[in-house]
Formats: structure tokens, sequence, C-alpha cells
């Protein structure tokens, strides 16, 4: 999807297209969420800091997030995806793979495919895609970002390192800035660059997986099947401060709702988490992240905020001031897998999960927030919006 959080917000507020717009928090601490392309125009771009945004672009408009909106046009297009093909890979709320091998017959050639998804995308929702279509992902996934914005690209096999060998190497999937520059200081700047480099040689520069991963990559072979069951590989909410607090009630109470939050998205999905991240950032932006692999997967807010606790609590804080706090769930499994009770599990979820359960079917029922931890009642909801998000487009 184009700028897909901008593009929705403005499906609301048509007389904004055509300007730069910022989707991000009302803080002036807050991320770039999502921006449209009048805006990177200027050079911002998601997960910048706010601040830094608008010091690049100030006459943008920013407008906060909503996540639930968010959601909803996300399974429409998903949806959509799922009429061509039972082959959908999710990638996050904006992006999929498609296996339309089987569908060719029935739709036509992959070209003739690919125009259909988009036009009923846009008369569905009114938002606007782009597409890569190729004889692999990763050929596919270049081409889809190489037509953005709402563009069309086809490469076939055998145009394959005709379209790849020509780019910048650092186009390749594991390729990051400093790895490119590392790169580029022994003279590989393109991908052909890269192709013509010995195996052996790649290898000592950037190790053994690395050198072979980047090989193959590079010659355009990419083995990897569209994989139906990759929905979600992690589902958590962070939140920046609007001032740096070291302060423990604070924190606790923000991995509260945060843990909360993060149990309802995964039983929503049907998922559990088996492992609990927790990710600080300090007033230096310095940034680190602590997890635990639990005995049993869980899908309820009290488990995961005792885990986050935990990790918290393990944190040597020094008097260090935080900036950014953040829970997440890892290792996601089915949720309908049976409990499978270990001699490390104090007792078993299932009065947390019943009373969470409650929970749900009153928001579906009055709305959000209207029963929430006690601890919570007093603390001003935040936009929803998921932290998996991909925004890459």
């Amino acid at each position: 999807m184009d700028a897909f959080f901008a593009s929705v917000e403005l499906l609301e507020r048509p007389e904004l297209i055509g300007k730069p717009v910022i989707i991000a928090g009302e803080s002036g601490r807050s991320v770039v969420t999502s921006a449209t392309y009048e805006a990177r125009a200027y050079g911002v771009r998601s997960a910048m800091p706010l601040s830094q945004a608008m010091r690049l672009c100030p006459r943008a408009i920013v407008i906060p997030p909503h996540g639930v909106k968010y959601r909803h046009y996300s399974a429409r297009v998903m949806k959509i995806f799922a009429d061509v093909t039972p082959l959908v890979e999710p990638l996050s709320i904006d992006e999929a793979f498609l296996d339309v091998a089987g569908a060719r017959k029935l739709l036509g050639s992959p070209l003739e495919i690919a125009t259909a998804i988009r036009a009923t995308v846009k008369a569905d929702t009114g938002l606007t895609c782009s597409i890569g279509a190729a004889s692999t992902k990763f050929i596919a996934k270049l081409a889809s970002t190489r037509s953005k914005p709402d563009g069309l690209l086809v490469v076939p096999a055998e145009d394959t390192l005709a379209f790849l060998h020509p780019l910048p190497v650092g186009a390749l999937w594991g390729v990051g800035k400093a790895t490119a520059e590392s790169l580029t200081n022994r003279g590989i700047v393109t991908v052909a660059d890269l192709a013509a480099t010995p195996l052996e040689t790649l290898k000592r520069w950037v190790g053994e997986a690395g050198g072979s991963k980047l090989h193959a990559l590079a010659w355009g072979r990419d083995s990897r099947s569209v994989d139906p069951r990759g929905v979600e590989k992690s589902i958590g909410h962070e939140n920046t401060f609007s001032v740096d607090t070291s302060d423990l009630v604070v924190l606790r109470r923000e991995l509260l709702d945060q843990s909360e939050r993060v149990a309802v998205r995964l039983r929503r999905a049907g998922l559990k988490g088996r492992t609990i991240a927790l990710k600080l950032r300090f007033a230096d932006f310095t940034t680190i992240t602590r997890s635990r692999t639990l005995g049993e997967a869980t899908d309820t807010g009290r488990r995961v905020y005792e885990q986050a606790i935990e990790l918290l609590d393990e944190v040597e804080m020094r008097g260090r001031r935080i900036r950014l706090i953040g829970v997440r769930a890892e290792q996601l499994t089915d949720g309908d897998e049976p409990a499978q009770f270990t001699l490390w599990d104090d007792e078993p979820a299932d009065g947390w999960r019943d009373a969470e359960g409650v929970m749900d079917r009153a928001t579906e029922r009055f709305g959000a927030g209207m029963i929430r931890p006690a601890a919570l009642i007093a603390k001003k909801a935040r936009p929803d919006v998921p932290r998996n998000a991909g925004e890459g487009g």
C-alpha cells in the first residue's frame, strides 16, 4: 500500500490531498508513523522524531494516528487478495506476498492479475497500491518498491539479472547503511559488482552466512515460497514519553497499559506469545531490549505484564531517565493450541483469561476504555496504532 496510514487519513480529508501530511502523536516527542509523498520529498521518513520532521518540513500538517481505521482497511485489502489466491503471506498491516501461479488459467497473466488487483483495491477502498511481479519474492519486492507510488512493474524471469544488476548494492536485503558503506569502500557500488565478487571473498568480508546470502541474492536466487501462515511475527506496543522519566510508578503503569493492549491484539488474532520482550530507550537515545521465553505461550495481559515487570526490574537503571518504553509478544503460536503447564508455571491463567474475555466483550459492546485495570482509570487513552506495521511505501 502507498503511504498507507496517511492515505487512509486523507480519505476523510480530501482537501489535504497533494499537501505534506505527517501522521504522528500529539506530543512533540512523538515519532513519524507515516507521511505523504509530498512530506517525504523534504526528507521526512517513518520512525523519525516529529521534531526533526517538522524542521525538515515546517509546513507539514500533523494528524494523530487511528489504528482502528488502519486495521479496518487492511482487512478489506487482504480480503481482496484472498479472493485472488489462498496463498497470501501478509508481511505487515499494509504489505503482502501473493503466489498467483494457480490463478493464471482463470485470471490471466501476472500483468493482468496485478492490474485487476490494483483496480479492485482502488474501487473498494479509495486507496492506491504498488505491485511488483516476478519469479521470486525478493525481486517482486524490489519491483514493487521501484514502481512506487501507485505503480506496477513486472520483471519476467529471463529479465531478472538485467533488472537487478544495475541497482545500487544497498537494494539487496541484508545490506544496511554500514554494510553498504563498507562494500562501497571496497569498490562494490552496484549489485553487478557484488555478483562479480568471488564468494569466498564475500564470506571474508561479511561472514559465512551473510556472504552466501548476498551472493545468492545478487544472482537473483531466492528459494523461499509464499507462506500463508506467516501472518504475524510479533505483536507489540511502545510509547515515547513527553518528558523523560525514571519514575518506576509511571513506567510500571505504562507497561500495564501496553501489556493489556498487546493481549487484546493477540486474542483478536487468535494467537499466543511464547516470548515477551521489553524495549527501553534512554534519554541519550541508547536503546536496549530484554526478553524471556515462557514455559507456556500466553494471550493474557496479566502474564505479559508480569514478565515485562520482571525484565524491567533486572535492568540497572542507575538513575538514568527513560525516553521510550515498549513491550512485545514474540514467537507467536496458534491460540487454539491446548495449554501445556510446566513445573515452572505458578498457576494456570484461566482465571485471568476469563476476566479479560469479559473485558473484550464489554469493549465490543460499549467501546474501548469502559472496563480497565484500576491503575489505568486515570490514564488518558492513546491512539491504538499497530507497532508491527510496515509503512515502507
